[in-house]
């Protein structure tokens, strides 16, 4: 039970506990309506977030927020009350601001993104939006995860003090909190994997381009992707087949090639483990003695179920890949986000504009910290900076994807890479800060490949994530591999 929701009385059906498979299942059944599902989440938003330990996740509830109590199953996921990161567009009067006072004000969608619309095909019930870090975090080098202008601070719901991390802050919190069904998050390098490990749920970020980004605010559109943050790995399965599509609005969105497991769920069986080969990166594991132990618990756990573990496996070169993506991204992210803001209209309509209006709002908008990666994005404007980002980021993509993940994989003949997602969660600090935590997110968000993250149990009173990384459209057998670990840990 969550730390700070333990005095918090239990539903009679616990539906807090639910996964979203079980949501699902429980309304098709007739066991339990979507109306009352919704209701309890509302109930302990009310009591979590709003009251109490005052968790921040929820930035806005949508104000028609009521089913029908004779509403009937219908889709994958129909009936299930689902929360999406304040940076992905809708089109039914909830804001799009990525946290930012900025956007408030600003003309509204006029659609829902390509996501929500599958989630709503799929019968999902999109009822608000989570607080997020502040633009993603791409604002300033001293910023602090889980706090933006519009939404305040998401607080970790394990641990009073430690941070939720980010950029997906609201949407781990509301779900390791019982806020929801499930959440969509986005990641441009670690903000789906990262707060999913500090607040012990699972997340994925998928293969670039097997999700649309249509309707997301963006930092670079050659590492930006959303991605489901759950419960289960099995529920990221199936928030995944119900929202991927082919998207020709996104120029990266494709569907798996030839020979490329379709389907989420179609590799999960409970001997999956069974003969694979996973290769553990120790380049990736830090120096956590605590980490390391859970760690070194799970591989045998591994080793239990079948599979080979094959250890000292290296990923050269990936400083020098991230620092190139780094290089690179500044600069896609002044174009990337000018082109955003001139079609969505408005005063802010350009990233030199944002930079005046939090000037103009200091006050509100940099009470704890500045916008130094804002402004030194605006001076990437030039022919010679646009020409050196495309070349860093093909170098970049390379070292990390094809001379990288995809050379160990082969030189090994490896199923997967392994490693644990992130040192336990550092404590808050507005004045400061983050505290600088370990995370295994860069070489999979640098190629664009697919990064499981599921929790591997507690460090010091924290939770701690596992990690699972393949190639690009691996995402069916990471999944797969996650599911099964999952059970071997829950046994």
């Amino acid at each position: 039970m969550l730390a700070v929701v333990a005095s918090c009385s239990r539903s009679r059906a616990v539906f807090e506990a639910d996964p979203l498979a079980e949501v699902v299942r429980r309304i098709a059944s007739g066991d339990v309506s979507a109306a009352d599902y919704l209701k309890h989440y509302l109930s302990r938003i009310a009591t979590l977030d709003r009251a109490g330990p005052e968790l921040r996740a929820v930035i806005e509830l949508h104000s028609k927020r009521e089913l029908p109590a004779d509403a009937r199953p219908s889709g994958l996921l129909h009936g299930a009350p689902v929360l999406i990161k304040d940076n992905i567009e809708t089109a039914d009067g909830m804001l799009t601001t990525a946290g930012s006072l900025a956007l408030v004000d600003a003309p509204p969608p006029r659609r829902d993104a390509f996501i929500v619309r599958r989630l709503r095909e799929a019968g999902a019930l999109v009822f608000g939006k989570t607080n997020l870090s502040e633009w993603a975090n791409i604002r300033s080098r001293d910023s602090t995860s889980g706090w933006s202008a519009r939404g305040g601070l998401t607080r970790n719901p394990r641990r009073e003090g430690h941070s939720a991390s980010g950029s997906s802050s609201g949407s781990a919190v509301a779900v390791a909190a019982g806020l929801c069904a499930a959440a969509v998050g986005t990641e441009t390098n670690g903000s789906i994997v990262s707060p999913a490990s500090a607040c012990g749920i699972v997340g994925l970020k998928p293969t670039l381009g097997s999700l649309s980004r249509s309707g997301i605010i963006p930092i670079s559109h050659w590492q930006d992707t959303p991605g489901p943050m759950t419960r289960t790995v099995r529920d990221a399965a199936l928030m995944m087949d119900a929202m991927t599509a082919h998207d020709p609005e996104d120029p990266l969105s494709s569907p798996p090639p030839p020979g490329a497991v379709s389907g989420h769920l179609s590799l999960f069986h409970a001997d999956v483990l069974r003969g694979r080969r996973l290769g553990v990166v120790r380049g990736l594991c830090g120096s956590h003695p605590g980490v390391l132990s859970r760690f070194d618990h799970v591989l045998r756990l591994l080793r239990e179920a079948g599979a080979e573990v094959v250890e000292n496996v290296e990923l050269p070169n990936q400083r020098a890949a991230g620092g190139l993506a780094w290089r690179a991204l500044l600069t896609e992210f002044r174009a990337d986000l000018n082109d955003y803001l001139r079609k969505r209209g408005g005063r802010v309509d350009s990233l030199a504009a944002l930079i005046a209006f939090n000037r103009e709002h200091a006050a509100e908008e940099m009470p704890w910290f500045g916008q130094d990666l804002f402004e030194e994005a605006e001076k990437r404007g030039t022919p010679e900076a646009l020409a050196e980002a495309a070349e860093s980021r093909g170098l970049a993509r390379r070292l990390a994807g094809p001379e990288g993940i995809d050379a160990a994989l082969k030189g090994h003949r490896l199923d997967a890479l392994i490693c644990p997602t992130n040192d336990p969660a550092g404590k808050i600090d507005l004045e400061k800060g983050d505290a600088d935590v370990r995370v295994a997110c860069t070489p999979a968000a640098v190629a664009g490949y697919p990064h499981l993250t599921l929790p591997m149990g507690d460090v010091e009173g924290l939770p701690a994530g596992f990690s699972f990384l393949g190639t690009a459209w691996s995402d069916p057998l990471l999944l797969a591999l996650g599911d099964a670990l999952e059970a071997r840990l829950a046994a």
